[in-house]
């Protein structure tokens, strides 16, 4: 009975929560083509109708799990990014948060990922965000290096290219998420310096 009572107090944010809690889980157990709305249900405690009164079905659930890994990775990013010290400790930072949340979270994601009616569901978002961190990435790599914003945008997009590399090498196993991450600082830090070194000063 206090269990039930317990139950039916939850918040409809603290609900929601352990809805996605339980398909995460399941995910990760069963596989996304595994996963019913039914099986979500009965792994949360709660009726089907209750799950459908949060997601109105499979891929919206799906997108909402996979929204709110990507939302609480950007959060600690940007908190981590406001913290910095210097551009070295921006990239440790920022680039060591990814590549952990890739080797403790990667399989969750990486499913989630796979479902093509999810990833569109996700399409705007994940670029608007990606915009918005390049944006700020560039800003960063100019003020530190005080590259032209040409070749502040061709050097960020590389080193993205990098992190992403890295993030697959973490996630498959190949990597550890601390290893990494320094070898990406040492490879952006150094190579940005030696752009600098060769670039005219300021620019456009």
């Amino acid at each position: 009975m206090s269990a039930e009572t317990k139950r039916t107090r939850l918040t409809p944010q603290a609900r929601r929560d352990q809805i996605l809690d339980r398909a995460a889980e399941l995910v990760l157990a069963d596989g996304l083509a595994a996963i019913s709305m039914d099986g979500v249900a009965r792994a949360a405690g709660v009726s089907k109708g209750l799950v459908y009164n949060y997601f109105p079905d499979r891929q919206a659930l799906f997108a909402a799990l996979l929204q709110r890994e990507q939302r609480d990775l950007n959060d600690r990013g940007m908190r981590g990014a406001l913290e910095a010290s210097d551009f070295a400790d921006l990239i440790r930072r920022t680039t060591g948060l990814y590549l952990r949340q890739t080797e403790a979270r990667g399989a969750l994601i990486a499913a989630l990922l796979a479902d093509p009616g999810v990833a569109r569901l996700m399409e705007a978002q994940d670029r608007e965000d990606r915009e918005q961190a390049f944006r700020f990435f560039v800003r960063a790599t100019r003020r530190a290096y005080g590259l032209p914003l040409p070749t502040a945008i061709a050097a960020v997009d590389l080193l993205w290219a990098v992190t992403d590399r890295a993030g697959q090498l973490v996630g498959q196993g190949l990597m550890g998420a601390d290893e990494a991450t320094e070898m990406c600082v040492s490879l952006f830090v150094g190579g940005l310096a030696e752009l600098a070194r060769a670039a005219p000063l300021g620019g456009a």
